[in-house]
Order: structure tokens, then sequence, then C-alpha cells
């Protein structure tokens, strides 16, 4: 039986195989563990999206459509071998399958016709959505073969699988009765399984006749964006009261450090620099505000120096700079006053930081 690898395991194991990644929102914390369990995990499974473009398929794939809510897979494989993270958990990706298949892949002996689909298998598989259309006509690119079978060969070497063969790894076809993916000109899961069992033979950072068609990933010291927003009104009655600012809506999240809907924006050890962008109305002109990032411990509250704002006619509009350095212990957020004669209306917010780790 296999545990599932935590989010960091899985980011080490991709990136040790040379994986290229992009981290998609809060991939980390995003899952359908709610409606049933992950794990134990035995294989890994590639599909197709039958879509196109890499920023469209990449959000279907985190947020999923009105029948079948996101993830729907665990990481998104562009055409130019970015592997797109974008779930953590259990995703909805496999479907019910074959149990025989599922017996045969966990004894990594050949794979027997897939002829029912009685077994759960978001339960037991990682998943990756490659973007193609799946029409037998679109064309994958060898630079996304090649993600595909260093992300397969990484979980393969994590997890200790492919020592008796390579059948952990999968195509949707070959574990649901009716599926096709992947499917078209340059993908074949039998070439992918070699490919797969080529680079277990050899050390992690082995490349065919010494070339590396997929640069190595960004290293956490390399800065990146968060990107956050409040999205909804926010009033604020009182004035010379500080109120954290709870922003509800990641657009990107590199390090994993905001739960949705949570305050604070990053943990310890990250670095950051870039403004708080407002919008706000009621602001009197002439009456000020002071934002400042507040680093907390539980209970106690490190203040750093707040930096101040003030009204003009017809709305306000604001950009805040922030740069500082998250004490280890800690986590930071942001927060905010007024000192109006009346209640302040936080239209919008936007805190948008280049993060990295040292």
């Amino acid at each position: 039986m296999a545990t599932p690898l935590s989010a960091d395991r899985l980011l080490a194991a991709l990136r040790a195989e040379g994986v290229r990644i992009e981290e998609h929102r809060s991939w980390r914390t995003h899952s359908r563990n709610h409606v049933g369990s992950w794990g134990p995990v035995h294989g890994v499974m590639i599909h197709h999206t039958v879509t196109s473009g890499t920023d469209a398929s990449v959000d279907l794939c985190y947020r999923g459509h009105s029948t079948l809510p996101g993830p729907l897979c665990h990481g998104v494989i562009a055409k130019d071998g970015t592997v797109h993270l974008v779930g953590h958990g259990r995703a909805n990706h496999a479907g019910s399958g074959d149990r025989d298949v599922l017996a045969a892949v966990r004894a990594e002996r050949p794979l027997p016709p897939d002829n029912q689909a009685d077994t759960d298998g978001n339960r037991h598989f990682y998943g990756f959505e490659a973007i193609n259309l799946g029409n037998g006509r679109d064309p994958w690119p060898a630079a996304q073969v090649e993600a595909i079978v260093r992300a397969s060969a990484a979980l393969c070497r994590a997890h200790g699988w492919g020592k008796q063969g390579t059948t952990s790894v999968i195509g949707h076809s070959e574990w649901q009765p009716g599926k096709i993916d992947p499917r078209g000109p340059g993908i074949s899961m039998a070439d992918v399984r070699r490919r797969v069992a080529e680079r277990l033979a050899h050390p992690p950072s082995w490349s065919p006749g010494g070339s590396d068609p997929t640069p190595p990933s960004e290293e956490d010291d390399v800065p990146r964006l968060l990107a956050l927003g409040l999205t909804r009104p926010l009033t604020i009655e009182a004035p010379h009261v500080w109120v954290s600012l709870p922003f509800d809506t990641d657009w990107a999240d590199p390090l994993g450090e905001h739960p949705d809907g949570a305050q604070s924006f990053a943990a310890a050890g990250t670095n950051y620099t870039g403004a708080l962008y407002l919008r706000l109305s009621g602001l009197e002109p002439g009456r000020e505000i002071q934002v400042r990032v507040v680093e907390a411990e539980g209970e106690d509250l490190k203040k750093l120096p707040p930096i101040e704002g003030v009204g003009t006619a017809g709305g306000t509009f604001p950009a805040v700079p922030l740069t500082g350095r998250v004490t280890a212990g800690r986590k930071a957020k942001v927060m905010l006053a007024h000192f109006n004669s009346g209640p302040l209306v936080i239209e919008r917010a936007e805190l948008k930081l280049h993060v990295w780790k040292d």
C-alpha cells in the first residue's frame, strides 16, 4: 500500500526528474477529499483534455464544470512540456474502472482488457491531463510527451514502483470502458511505459543522449507573482480600529501559503515585495487611512510600521508599497484602519507581490 506523497514531496519528486513546474492558485489544498478518501495510490493515469489553449485548459482542470467539480486531475501538461499543478488529493479524473486492471497495476503485470466499471479510480491514481483535442489529428509535441514520461517516472521512483514492470502508468482508455485517451499522433502508452522504464534504470538527472528537452523548474528562491483579491465590498464602521483584510480570491498563489478565504498571505521565511491596490469610497478628502503588515504567532502580533494614504474627492485609489520578510514562526497579514468621521467602504483590494523563499 502506498500513501500519497505530500504536496512538498510531490513537488520535489517532479523537480528532481527535471519537470518544469507551474503552481496554479491553491493547488496544495484543492481536492475532493470531502467526498471520499485519496489513497492508497497504486499508479499514474494519463488523459487528454479535449481542449486547446494552456490558460483555459488549466483553469478548467482547476475549477471543473457544473456536472464535474474540480480538480479534474493533479497536473495539466501543456504542449511545451510545462506541468501546471492544479490539485493535491482526490481529483475527478479516473472515475469508475476495472478492478482487474487495478489488480494488474498493483502487481505490475500486463494489463487485462478493461471490460467493467466497478472500482473507484479517483482514490487510487495520480492523474495528469495533457492538453490535446483528442480528435486523432492534434499532434503531441516531443516536449509534451517527454514531460508525461518524466512526471510518471518521478512518481514511480518516489513510490518504488517499476521494479517488476511499468504498468504502474496507464492511460484512461486502459482503465474505463469506452474511453479513448490519450490519443493522437505522437503518443502511445506502450512507448510511454518503455521510456519510463528506461528513466527508472538511471538516476533522475539522466537525459537520453545527454540533452534535456525539459529544462529544470524554478526553485523557491526565484521571485514569483502572488496575486490575491478582496472582491466583495467590506465596510469598516468605526475609526481607529485595525481590521484584517480577508482576501477571498487567489489568482496566483505560487508558494501555497494562502488557503481560500484566509487572512494571512505568507508564512515564515517568505520574502515579498510589491503593493496593495485599493479602491475606497466614503473616505473624506484629507482624511487618512493607514495600512500595515502584521505578523502573527498565535495571539502574539508583531506590527510593522504603518503606511498612510489620504482621501481625495470623487473616490480614493491608493497603491501601498509593501516589502519585507516574514519572521520565523509567524504568518503575515495586511491590516487597515481609517480616521474618517463616518464608515469607510473598501470596494476592492488587490495584493500583488513577488514572493520567494531563501
